[in-house]
């Protein structure tokens, strides 16, 4: 079956797109959600009417992913988590906790797009993958540094007894 793709659909293609898909992927799936239309000769010429407008559409997303790409290049974002001796976490560095700290230094991040090979479950230097654009991945380090144990304070008394 022939459609038109009206968003982006990974896997898949690009808006603007006219894709052969198995019938029952496209009456289930692709057109009740509103991703696609069937490629009638109606839909075909509104396409090429629209064509311009799609292409631009897509420049545009593609520059500012590249842009956005460049700009998390140089992040590093510091997180200080609690672990036991050997540098194992009490827990892990979940997706939703690098969006926190990305949104904190300034970069809005989709967690879903995040692209982590493994759990972070331990100390060190993680570099994570982000996808941004269906042609644009971009790359950017985290730091998992051991959480300081609180410092005792000396009370003012005690620390002027200290000194007689």
């Amino acid at each position: 079956m022939e459609i038109i793709l009206t968003k982006d659909v990974s896997n898949l293609g690009l808006s603007g797109q006219v894709l052969k898909v198995a019938a029952g992927y496209a009456r289930n799936f692709l057109l009740p959600t509103g991703k696609a239309l069937l490629a009638t000769d109606g839909n075909l010429r509104a396409l090429a009417k629209q064509r311009s407008e799609y292409e631009s559409r897509a420049k545009e997303a593609k520059d500012q992913a590249i842009d956005l790409r460049n700009r998390l290049a140089p992040l590093v974002l510091a997180m200080n988590r609690k672990s036991g001796d050997k540098g194992k976490l009490y827990g892990a560095v979940t997706p939703n906790d690098i969006v926190a700290a990305a949104l904190a230094e300034g970069f809005e991040l989709d967690r879903k797009r995040l692209r982590l090979a493994e759990p972070i479950k331990t100390l060190g230097d993680f570099e994570i993958s982000i996808r941004l654009h269906p042609e644009v991945t971009g790359t950017f380090k985290v730091k998992v540094l051991p959480d300081a144990p609180p410092a005792p304070e000396a009370k003012p008394a005690e620390a002027e007894e200290a000194q007689k």
